[in-house]
C-alpha cells in the first residue's frame, strides 16, 4: 500500500484505518497475505515514485495499491506530472511482478469543473493505459454525500474512523478481482 494521509491513519487511533481493516478482511476471507502500509501523510506522486523502487526490492509484493495524487492537486502541481508519476509507478510495480490497483480521487468543486474533470480522469487513464485495476473514486459515499462533513475530521480533508470501513468497501471489490 503506497498512499498519503488517507491511508496513513492521519488523526486516527493506530490500527483503525482502512488499511488495517483490509488486513482483517483478508484474514476473515481466509486469504493469506501480509499487508505492508508504506503510506506517508503529505506524500505526493513524486515522493511515492522516488520511494517505490526500494519498496519493491525490499518487499517483493504480489499486489500494489496506489493511493496518491490528492496532495499533488492540493498543491496545484501539473496534472501531467501527476499522471506521469502514476504511470511510472504502475509500470515499475508491474515490471516487478505485482498487480496494481489505482485508487482514484476527485477534487472539491471550488477547484473548477475543468480541473476537477481532468484530475478525476487521469486515474482512469493510468489504469486503462497500463491494464491496472481501478477504483474510480476512493471516497465515494463519503465525500459526495449531502452530509459529508459528518464523515470528516475538523480539517474537512481527512475522513473520520467511521468513514474508513466505507473506504475499504470501495476498494475491496476491485482488489478482490486482482487477488484471484
Amino acid at each position: 500500500m503506497l498512499g498519503d494521509s488517507l491511508s496513513a491513519e492521519y488523526g486516527l487511533k493506530r490500527g483503525s484505518g482502512w488499511v488495517a481493516l483490509l488486513e482483517q478482511r483478508l484474514q476473515a476471507e481466509k486469504i493469506s497475505a501480509t499487508v505492508i502500509n508504506a503510506s506517508i501523510s503529505g506524500e505526493t506522486t513524486a515522493g511515492g515514485r522516488s520511494r517505490l523502487g526500494a519498496l519493491l526490492s525490499l518487499h517483493r509484493p504480489s499486489h500494489v495499491i496506489l493511493e496518491l495524487g490528492g496532495n499533488d492537486a492540493l498543491r496545484g502541481l501539473p496534472l501531467e506530472s501527476t499522471q506521469d508519476n502514476l504511470n511510472q509507478m504502475t509500470r515499475a510495480a508491474q515490471k516487478a511482478g505485482a498487480r496494481v490497483l489505482v485508487l482514484g480521487m476527485q477534487m472539491p468543486p471550488n477547484y473548477g469543473s475543468v480541473y476537477g474533470e481532468r484530475f478525476a480522469a487521469l486515474f482512469a487513464n493510468v489504469a486503462k493505459g497500463n491494464r491496472a485495476g481501478l477504483v474510480p473514486f476512493f471516497l465515494k459515499g463519503i465525500a459526495d454525500t449531502p452530509d459529508a462533513s459528518r464523515l470528516f475530521q475538523a480539517d474537512r480533508i481527512h475522513p473520520t474512523a467511521q468513514a474508513h470501513p466505507l473506504m475499504l468497501d470501495n476498494v475491496w471489490p476491485e482488489l478482490k478481482k486482482l487477488l484471484k
